[in-house]
């Protein structure tokens, strides 16, 4: 399974409203609405959750991290083949809350390139965008970590870290996809994202936390299938 682009990629974090059954109760409701208005959109459970996730599921499911100890005597590590095992596409790494350093970053890519895993790099700056697509992710989503959280979407707030995050990884990297993330809340957010060019957005408390999964959902998918 690939990923498809526009996208939308829900990041459950450690959200409560997104343990255990609630992860997989989310992540149906993704899938149904995927379905409905054929539209890609990836889910990224807790660890813990990614194969209860994963075998419930026919959308995309990512790791939200990775380390870059493969198997063996490395205890509390959370290894790229246990993802792989458990079911997941590929992992999102260097999130703001889960930061690597840059040859923990190349190391993994290298080994999620050996096991067919996608990963989804994340960086603060376009120039850390840049230098991270050089690396070949499947894609990099910027998202300046002052916003995440907030509601305050990167794409109304700060338009131009989206157009020159995107001109600059396409300058180095252009087969690299470019999403944008950070304080995304609305339907009008995913839209705009798409008009800075912006090939999809990383959303999470704004649908984790909505009274109404289904209808928060569907505001953003709507917007993928008209771009």
């Amino acid at each position: 399974m690939k990923l498809r682009y526009p996208i939308l990629i829900i990041n459950f974090k450690t959200y409560i409203e997104a343990t255990g059954r609630r992860a997989l109760e989310l992540a149906k409701t993704a899938e149904k609405i995927a379905k409905e208005y054929d539209v890609s959109i990836a889910v990224a459970p807790q660890h813990v959750d990614l194969r209860l996730v994963a075998e419930n599921v026919e959308i995309p499911v990512l790791a939200q991290s990775a380390d870059p100890e493969p198997p063996g005597a490395h205890t509390g590590h959370i290894s790229l083949e246990a993802i792989k095992e458990a079911g997941a596409i590929g992992v999102i790494l260097n999130h703001s809350e889960k930061r690597v350093r840059i040859d923990q970053a190349r190391e993994i890519i290298e080994r999620c390139r050996k096991l067919d895993l996608t990963v989804v790099a994340c960086a603060a700056v376009p120039v850390e965008a840049a230098a991270i697509a050089i690396l070949g992710p499947e894609a990099v989503a910027i998202e300046p970590p002052e916003l995440i959280g907030t509601g305050r979407a990167v794409s109304r707030e700060k338009p131009e870290v989206v157009t020159n995050g995107v001109n600059m990884v396409k300058k180095v990297a252009p087969q690299v996809h470019v999403l944008c993330g950070a304080g995304v809340e609305s339907g009008e957010d995913v839209r705009r994202a798409l008009e800075l060019g912006a090939e999809g957005v990383l959303v999470a408390s704004a649908i984790v936390k909505a009274k109404d999964w289904n209808e928060k959902i569907r505001e953003m998918a709507r917007e993928l299938r008209t771009s």
